[in-house]
């Protein structure tokens, strides 16, 4: 059907594999660029960033294997070709979200990679770092939100 209309597709040959791919990337960019409140040209170019961003995707990867998923041995170096691919203003809608006040995907992204390290006996340092510096805004904002007529 989508063929039939013109547009094209790939069906991946693992779901997990394609799902844990794209979590990877989103979780480690949104969380590592909410807590640096920057955009992902600085996020690449600063050292401490990038080197943040990269432990956060290896603790993901560590994670992924840990619940029996096996993501590609080129699978950071795949996402951070991907982040490295955004242009220099890009941000998260994660980022964006919190920086606004207003609630985020955090338990989905970072907060599951936490959630889940924990069951796993994995150590997610970055994630938890992450998680524990935005759960505070997150709370607020939902806080605000219950709060409203």
């Amino acid at each position: 059907m989508f063929t039939r209309a013109g547009l094209e597709i790939s069906v991946a040959a693992d779901i997990q594999v394609a799902l844990w791919t794209k979590f990877l990337f989103i979780a480690s960019f949104s969380g590592v660029g909410a807590i640096a409140n920057a955009p992902a040209g600085v996020i690449r170019k600063d050292a401490k960033w990038r080197g943040q961003m990269l432990e956060a995707m290896e603790e993901i990867y560590a994670l992924a294997h840990a619940r029996g998923i096996k993501l590609p041995p080129d699978s950071i170096e795949t996402a951070m070709g991907g982040v490295n691919a955004l242009p220099e203003d890009a941000t998260s809608s994660m980022q964006r979200d919190i920086a606004a006040g207003r609630p985020s995907e955090l338990e989905s992204q970072n907060g599951a990679v936490v959630r889940m390290a924990r069951e796993s006996d994995v150590a997610v340092p970055i994630h938890d770092l992450i998680y524990g510096r935005l759960k505070p805004f997150e709370e607020k904002a939902r806080a605000a939100l219950s709060n409203s007529p």
